[in-house]
């Protein structure tokens, strides 16, 4: 079938679905979803209980459809958050007339028992306070885990379901926010982009990507329960809403702290959810992201826009702005944006895998560049954690040849994605440093080559000093590489004896300057 009939057949099969999309985003906008439940609560228990209502795209207008939406709403949550879903429980009538919760009379309602939690310990507040790099790399793992773990969808209309999010966009829009014609900027941006991944989004939902996810994954639901991320309040009240690409459910995740201004955040729980998922269709999928940002900031511009047109006083203007801002995030993120290779080398100790991990939120397309560690990608190729120490022969010439591979492979298919890449790793010959200068001029696209250097005593006290790392440098490994040599470099030399923001300044200065149109600030 062609793209264009393709599409066509697409365009029937959204019109089917596309109320959801609106009526979804007027539940969240008006408070409908609020307004369908009462929340009682006391101590460190929360119960809700569904409000008899009838709406076109909510009905919970019997005793056995409260019930039934309830125990919907534990299934979906309990398995992401299963210390706050403690279970549904009967509101019966006694003998004598009175109320009691999962007693031995009559139901007369349906309750859901959940335990509460402070405020304070929402992602949206613990980012305000400060999040270490381990909380960012739970918080990947703990999305990567409800997409391993969430029920695939096959037979999804994958495409389908995004052009019908499109259409609702810009429908909704154009009635209550269009400034400056950017609706319709918007919409021919999202269509042609669509057009041109539909054969990746395909692919991946041939290969069970597209699931029943979460479908809400802002930063208002998730929260922090004795030091790890829980993943609460998913999207219950619509399946269809839910199930999507696995990507575009983390897309939420990322555009929202992208839009308050956690770009490195994002960047972080990216490249930690890629190296997770060690499946090369994630790092193609990266060519949809694009999109999956942009409808995610489209229906917040929606949502807002929605807010305004209901509301007065300042109330209208906060949520005009706000409409405003998120149709520019989202025009943004749709806006084609330069590709690279930064290769960054040195011996161990030099700083190359902070240097790269500061340089890849401000290249590519949002949120920044594919981060490859050769320390992590050795330790996936053996099938272990992060930190666990690897033996001798899992650094011989052959292993590490099987590293560099790897991250040519994986470099190459996110430079095919139209993504930036930066690649870290010792770098120690002339053959691996040439190998990935030959691969950048292969996919066309400028490449850049950092070497980092420092004293001898710089690099041992760092080595010594590393606790929780990836790396298993030790001193006598910096001892023998620096005796081994690593030949004429061709690359520019940075000296990495300074401190961190230091050497990052310097190393953008050089990126800049090779590849200006790959910076991502606004």
């Amino acid at each position: 079938m062609s793209r264009r009939r393709g599409l066509h057949r697409i365009r029937r099969k959204s019109s089917r679905i596309s109320g959801r999309v609106r009526h979804s985003a007027e539940a969240w906008s008006s408070g409908t979803t609020r307004m369908a439940h009462w929340c009682f609560r006391g101590g460190d228990t929360a119960l809700k209980i569904k409000r008899a209502v009838h709406f076109a795209y909510m009905d919970f207008s019997s005793l056995v459809k409260r019930r039934a939406a309830l125990e919907r709403e534990f299934e979906v949550n309990r398995a992401n958050a299963p210390e706050i879903y403690v279970g549904v429980e009967p509101v019966t009538r006694e003998a004598d007339g009175s109320l009691k919760l999962g007693g031995d009379g009559e139901a007369i309602e349906w309750a859901l028992r959940m335990r509460r939690f402070p405020q304070s310990a929402l992602l949206s507040r613990r980012l305000a306070d400060g999040l270490d790099v381990a909380g960012l790399k739970d918080l990947a793992d703990e999305v990567s885990r409800s997409h391993r773990d969430a029920p695939i969808a096959r037979g999804a209309m994958a495409v389908a379901s995004l052009e019908a999010v499109i259409a609702e966009i810009t429908g909704e829009l154009r009635g209550t926010a269009d400034p400056q014609g950017g609706v319709g900027a918007f919409r021919d941006a999202a269509l042609g982009l669509l057009s041109a991944v539909q054969p990746v989004i395909e692919k991946r939902a041939a290969a069970g990507k597209v699931r029943r996810c979460h479908g809400d994954l802002h930063l208002d639901n998730i929260v922090i329960i004795d030091g790890r991320p829980r993943l609460f309040d998913a999207l219950e009240f619509d399946e269809a809403l839910a199930t999507v690409d696995t990507l575009y459910d983390l897309g939420f995740l990322l555009m929202d702290l992208d839009a308050h201004g956690y770009r490195g955040q994002a960047n972080a729980v990216l490249n930690r959810y890629l190296w997770k998922s060690q499946d090369t269709l994630d790092l193609e999928g990266l060519a949809a992201m694009p999109l999956f940002l942009a409808l995610r900031g489209g229906v917040r511009a929606m949502v807002a826009g929605q807010r305004a047109a209901a509301a007065d006083g300042p109330a209208r203007e906060r949520s005009r702005c706000d409409a405003e801002h998120y149709l520019a995030l989202a025009l943004h993120y749709l806006k084609p944006r330069g590709q690279g290779l930064v290769a960054v080398g040195g011996l161990s100790g030099t700083g190359k895998s902070t240097l790269a991990a500061g340089l890849a939120p401000l290249l590519g397309p949002s949120p920044g560049g594919v981060h490859l560690r050769s320390d992590l990608e050795r330790k996936a190729l053996h099938g272990v954690d992060e930190l666990t120490r690897l033996p001798d022969e899992a650094y011989s010439a052959d292993a590490s040849r099987r590293v560099y591979d790897v991250m040519a492979d994986k470099a190459r298919l996110v430079l095919g994605a139209r993504h930036a890449v930066v690649v870290d790793a010792v770098f120690s010959s002339p053959a691996e440093r040439e190998a990935f200068e030959r691969l950048a001029d292969a996919c066309g696209v400028p490449f850049v080559g950092i070497w980092l250097e420092a004293d001898g005593a710089t690099l041992l006290e760092r080595v010594e000093a590393r606790k929780g790392d990836a790396s298993d440098a030790t001193g006598s490994v910096v001892r023998r590489q620096s005796a081994r040599g690593v030949g004429a470099i061709a690359w520019t030399v940075i000296d990495a004896g300074g401190t961190v923001a230091e050497v990052q300044s310097m190393a953008m200065a050089i990126v800049r300057r090779a590849i200006p149109e790959c910076s991502i600030l606004r």
